[in-house]
């Protein structure tokens, strides 16, 4: 929403209108965040594919579309069918994805510099992007609109059942991830893991599967995230993991690169950033909102609003 269309609205309604708005992508921006603070935390790699994993996961969600059949908004049974198995394709796909890509081109370098990793990452991403392009072309595909177009307004606001949807998945997946680290075997593991993988090894415990797992579970997110932006933009193109990526990343180091609830807070306080720019300023500049609070937070706070959150190795 520009300038032209926010004159329409009063000051109060442009503002919660725009925090609506913002809120939104930023819970996606959050959960594609995740994956990048949960590889970091555990093994201090940034893993610049991972946009390109929240790509495919709209795509594989397009796919489960286009073989359902579905063109028309649905309800009910119908409604939560399709959406079961949007999640079971792109969550599974990119899972194994993400695990495929730890297994074939990080492990084998783990112990080599930090740039070759860095190096390969953008290699991967790079990869995952032409294919698909070649498998889906190069131009917009457009997502159907499946959940009803329910609206509601207030003097002049309007939220819909997609931003609600889009909301509830988004905070329900978050606590849900931060249960899972704090209060399970598996998250203990990967606590463990990441303060000493010599000391784990020695205790038993798999640290690779245990890596690995970490990167097919912040890929599920990714592609939960994949979904959600596919659902509220209406279209997809092979190029949007790059940008929608870069911006994650930003949020992650937002919050606090490796701190989860960190991501979290970044990605939602990116989001509205993002919103107000658009709404104050011109839609034109919102991307560049991102890399401005990046550089800004680089000089004045370099650690995130949370702090960083990485073990120091023994």
């Amino acid at each position: 929403m520009g300038l032209t269309s926010s004159i329409l609205m009063s000051p109060f309604h442009l503002l919660l209108q725009q925090l609506a708005n913002g809120f939104t992508i930023g819970a996606i921006y959050a959960l594609i965040a995740l994956g990048y603070t949960m590889v970091y935390g555990v093994i201090q790699l940034i893993n610049f594919a991972h946009g390109e994993v929240f790509m495919v996961g709209a795509y594989l969600a397009l796919t489960a579309l286009l073989i359902l059949g579905v063109a028309q908004p649905l309800t009910g049974v119908a409604l939560a069918g399709v959406l079961t198995a949007c999640v079971a394709l792109a969550v599974g796909g990119c899972g194994m994805l993400g695990w495929g890509i730890e297994r074939l081109a990080y492990r084998p370098l783990r112990r080599a510099p930090r740039l070759t990793a860095l190096i390969t990452a953008i290699g991967v991403s790079f990869f995952l992007q032409n294919a698909v392009m070649l498998l889906y072309g190069a131009t917009d595909r457009r997502f159907p609109a499946f959940i009803p177009a329910r609206r509601w307004e207030w003097g002049g606001t309007s939220l819909t059942l997609l931003q609600v949807v889009i909301w509830l998945t988004s905070g329900v997946l978050m606590v849900a991830l931060q249960m899972l680290v704090t209060s399970t075997k598996l998250g203990k593991a990967m606590r463990a893991t990441a303060q000493d993988p010599n000391a784990c090894r020695l205790l038993g415990i798999p640290v690779d599967r245990i890596i690995a797992l970490t990167f097919a579970l912040g890929s599920g997110f990714a592609a939960v995230g994949g979904m959600l932006f596919g659902l509220y933009y209406n279209t997809v193109n092979f190029h949007d993991g790059y940008l929608t990526g870069l911006k994650a990343f930003t949020a992650a180091v937002l919050g606090g690169i490796g701190n989860i609830p960190g991501a979290m807070v970044g990605g939602l306080v990116l989001g509205i950033l993002e919103g107000l720019g658009a709404g104050y300023l011109s839609s034109q500049w919102k991307n560049v909102f991102a890399f401005v609070v990046l550089v800004g937070l680089l000089v004045f706070k370099p650690t995130g609003l949370l702090g960083e959150r990485v073990a120091d190795r023994a």
